[in-house]
């Protein structure tokens, strides 16, 4: 029998739970504007809630935005990078264990301690309490102190593991200019050993696509069969398609977490500088350039000051509002394990070109259905088809509508919610 054709997943049917489960929902940071982490968070969090279950989330800076009935214990740091201090030297009384004091010296040799650090964190607070959970979920942290909570009578460990960082280390190594800046990216990205071994030795995985699940097999060495992919959504209530003529004629937008070139913002401003050529256009990043970074410059070099706006920061709903303005949303990376823009784009009935990089030709579907694909790292292919798109207006109705209906149909909070919530219980059952 065909499967009926659902307008709203919150109207599908879901069977009664035996019981609502009590979950711990870890994250080590949790932006709540930019990135997929918070994002991961909050949405599902709220979905969980609203399926019955009781949600506790424990979190470092930058702490999540959350919904009605979740609930929040902030797991403080010495928060070294934060904005707009980065990297910045503590006072004296703000050192109150040794994992603070650990913290602070791991920064000042070069490594990135917040997934460590966090996790010991995490243990100390819920090995006085783990009992009252029935399972306990890390967003990505994958800190040696979760090993230290999975023991007799405790309820399992499990992670979500988004993508494997190894892929934007490599990335990044790659576009080193010296060896210098190579020596310090790989004392960066030295907790990444450390997420490989704890993903080996906790009880479930869970990631967004079945790109990421290859990538995390090949650079973690887990078992694919210990891997299942549940994919994340977007609130589709919020990410609406907007009112017809209230789109801004020659509007681009991309939404790019870091400044860094895994996003490939530096071949999207090289699109621009070309298209702005021909026709008025103007590109409006999400995010925030590192002052020097490859985006700033670019944007010097190419003369785009006029073009280009960066803006941060951004509620859900002026994302959502954004988005619904353009005419054309672009995701040029040089790997996505799943891409949240993308499916927030389809959402608004905004058609996209996306590369064919990672999981973005199975989120966006067919080329040519709601994206346009091109491959990464090609800057005039970008540009030949978001001209495309800016020139055909019948081609952007025709992919914009395609792709509101492909999240309606796979890309919801709630489904995504639900298979987690079956998988936890798998989880359960087998320890």
């Amino acid at each position: 029998m065909a499967k009926p054709r659902m307008t709203d997943d919150r109207t599908r049917y879901h069977p009664p739970m035996a019981a609502p489960l009590k979950i711990a929902l870890l994250s080590y940071r949790s932006k709540p504007h930019s990135g997929g982490q918070g994002v991961y968070v909050r949405q599902l969090s709220r979905e969980l809630v609203g399926l019955g279950h009781q949600v506790h989330v424990f979190s470092g800076p930058p702490l999540p935005e959350l919904d009605a009935g979740v609930e929040l214990t902030c797991l403080p740091s010495l928060d070294l990078y934060r904005e707009p201090d980065p990297f910045r030297t503590p006072r004296l009384r703000e050192f109150r264990t040794g994992t603070d004091l650990l913290e602070w010296l791991m920064m000042c040799t070069g490594a990135f301690p917040e997934p460590f650090t966090f996790s010991l964190r995490a243990r100390a607070h819920l090995r006085r309490g783990a009992e009252h959970f029935d399972v306990i979920h890390d967003n990505q942290g994958l800190g040696y102190g979760l090993l230290g909570l999975r023991r007799h009578g405790a309820p399992p460990v499990v992670a979500t593991i988004h993508h494997p960082i190894t892929v934007d280390r490599d990335l990044e190594l790659a576009a080193a200019a010296n060896w210098g800046r190579r020596l310090s990216l790989r004392r960066w990205y030295a907790f990444v050993r450390m997420q490989a071994r704890v993903a080996r030795r906790l009880d479930r995985l869970t990631t967004v696509s079945t790109a990421s699940r290859d990538a995390i097999v090949g650079a973690f060495g887990v078992r694919p069969d210990r891997i299942r992919v549940i994919a994340v959504g977007v609130d589709e209530h919020t990410f609406t398609p907007p009112p017809a003529g209230t789109r801004v004629r020659g509007r681009i937008v991309t939404v790019t977490s870091a400044d860094v070139p895994l996003k490939g913002l530096e071949d999207l401003l090289g699109a621009v500088a070309k298209l702005r050529v021909e026709r008025d256009v103007e590109l409006i990043v999400v995010g925030s350039p590192r002052r020097g970074g490859p985006a700033e410059r670019a944007v010097d070099r190419l003369g785009l000051h006029d073009t280009v706006t960066f803006r941060s920061g951004l509620p859900t709903a002026e994302l959502a509002a954004l988005m619904g303005s353009a005419e054309v949303v672009v995701v040029p990376s040089h790997y996505e394990g799943f891409s949240l823009p993308a499916v927030e784009a389809m959402a608004c009935a905004t058609p996209l070109v996306v590369t064919t990089a990672g999981a973005l030709p199975a989120v966006t579907g067919p080329d040519g259905l709601a994206a346009l694909h091109v491959p990464p790292g090609d800057p005039e292919a970008l540009a030949a088809a978001v001209g495309r798109l800016l020139d055909d207006p019948a081609a952007r109705e025709r992919l914009g509508t395609a792709g509101r209906q492909r999240v309606l149909d796979d890309f919801t909070w709630r489904r995504t919610a639900q298979r987690t919530a079956d998988w936890y219980t798998e989880a359960i059952e087998a320890c």
